[in-house]
């Protein structure tokens, strides 16, 4: 392997406290990770990650802003979004009721990423989703059946 080359690959966006950067931010990593069979997951993640950094804190003030850090290795995807403080709570998972319209997101987050974690930084608090990447099966048997349902029409 060349010495400048590696294996890690890494891209940050600070997007302004505006509800439309929400979707900036989703296609945004989308683009990143169009090569990825993660770039779904990853985009729904950041989806809610930056919607919640935006609502329950300053960042949704137009003079602050979100932070979003996408980190791609081999073995995984972590997404990263940190926002600009402010908020009284920490964020946590909550169990909304059936007919809430509002308070599913981390539970979301949590149920797609392989691992999600809550730091508190100096300014603000970051949400950390991580995505496995998967493992290359060795069955040829799983391989071919793949292959041919591919293959056979709808």
């Amino acid at each position: 392997m060349h010495e400048y080359m590696s294996t890690v690959r890494i891209w940050e966006l600070t997007c302004p406290g505006l509800l439309e950067e929400v979707g900036r931010a989703r296609r945004w990593t989308r683009d990143v990770l169009s090569d990825s069979p993660h770039a779904d997951d990853a985009a729904l993640i950041v989806t809610e990650l930056s919607a919640n950094a935006l609502l329950h804190s300053d960042s949704g003030l137009s003079q602050h802003s979100f932070n979003l850090t996408v980190t791609r290795t081999p073995q995984a995807i972590t997404i990263t979004v940190t926002d600009s403080g402010g908020a009284p709570t920490r964020p946590h998972i909550q169990r909304p009721h059936r007919t809430a319209l509002h308070g599913r997101g981390l539970a979301l987050v949590e149920a797609l990423a392989d691992r999600m974690e809550i730091r508190k930084g100096v300014h603000g608090h970051a949400v950390i989703a991580t995505l496995q990447s998967p493992k290359p099966s060795n069955d040829a048997w799983h391989a071919t059946t793949a292959t041919t349902r591919e293959r056979q029409p709808c």
